[in-house]
């Protein structure tokens, strides 16, 4: 039996990626004077991933990758005025509004009768809590938490911060590798939304998912009719 439904916000809840997406296609033209744009991406991807363990994760971390990126990409020849532009992508991700996935708020209205809500994101704390104070959303959850990653290790400090037993949490999100996996593996259940702009990183191979066993819904607002099939 289900007693307490958490959802991952970016991407599950609002959309995130595609602030990414399109500070990427900015940045290949700022750098266009030294290099081809799938080459430009290919370095910027993978300076992200490495830097995760440094920097963790959010537009912070993402914009010293971009820096970082530049200063490879064009061998130290990358311009002030090039940099400036850099940060100004940074800016302008850290002030755009939040749009919410379709019909996330309806959905989050009708689970929420009937079952307690956590709300579990990761990222930069500041950047993080931004976005839940304007999202609108905030009311319909209980607990509210962001977390520097989603781990196993994460899933059980969280429900043992709370008291609450694995075989009754669910797990909302986009995330194979983040959302869905780690909380199978400590015995809880987990509902895969797959996202066409989810990050990279987050995807997971047939290797990582193995036999693992969770709903996938083609959109989060037939939630509340999975919900009842449950029961």
């Amino acid at each position: 039996m289900i007693n307490i439904i958490a959802f991952d916000a970016d991407d599950t809840l609002w959309h995130n990626e595609n602030l990414y997406h399109n500070a990427k296609v900015t940045l290949t033209k700022i750098l266009a004077d030294y290099g081809e744009p799938d080459a430009i991406q290919a370095i910027l991807d993978q300076t992200e991933v490495r830097n995760i363990e440094y920097y963790g994760y959010g537009i912070k971390s993402f914009a010293l990758s971009m820096v970082e990126a530049a200063v490879d990409i064009s061998n130290g020849e990358v311009t002030g005025a090039e940099i400036s532009e850099v940060i100004s992508i940074t800016k302008n991700m850290l002030r755009a509004p939040v749009e919410l996935e379709d019909g996330a708020e309806d959905t989050l209205r009708q689970v929420a009768k009937n079952y307690e809500l956590m709300l579990i994101t990761k990222g930069d704390l500041f950047e993080q809590e931004r976005k839940i104070g304007i999202s609108g959303i905030a009311d319909y959850f209980l607990y509210l938490e962001v977390v520097g990653e989603k781990s196993e290790a994460t899933y059980q400090r969280l429900l043992g911060k709370y008291d609450i037993d694995p075989a009754g949490f669910l797990m909302v999100g986009n995330s194979l590798r983040s959302d869905i996996l780690p909380v199978l593996r400590i015995g809880g259940q987990a509902v895969y939304i797959p996202n066409e702009h989810t990050w990279f990183h987050e995807l997971a191979g047939e290797d990582e998912i193995g036999e693992a066993e969770y709903g996938e819904l083609e959109r989060l607002s037939h939630l509340p009719e999975y919900l009842q099939q449950l029961k």
